[in-house]
């Protein structure tokens, strides 16, 4: 009988420690899954965000640089600080 109580001890054991390993392995695949798909979403609104800000400039830039021949936009290397200025004070 001591035997056999044994091989019960060490079949619960075995049994307890794939359980516990089981739980762990499935924890860190859902919190990799979940890092993961908030990796995706964010890189979507950041895709979103840069091509909102392409339109916004596409439908904005045109309009000022066509009607008047000025660039009114600082970053762009060809603006021109002194045609602004004399754009700005002949509107007021």
């Amino acid at each position: 009988m001591a035997a056999s109580q044994g091989v019960n001890v060490l079949r619960y054991s075995a049994l307890v420690a794939g359980l516990v390993y089981g739980f762990y392995h499935q924890s860190s695949i859902t919190a990799a899954n979940r890092r993961a798909e908030a990796e995706r979403e964010y890189a979507r609104q950041e895709r979103l965000i840069e091509q909102a800000k392409a339109e916004w400039k596409k439908k904005t830039q045109p309009q000022d640089s066509k009607s008047t021949g000025v660039i009114t936009d600082p970053e762009d290397p060809k603006f021109d600080l002194e045609a602004f200025l004399k754009l700005k004070a002949g509107e007021a």
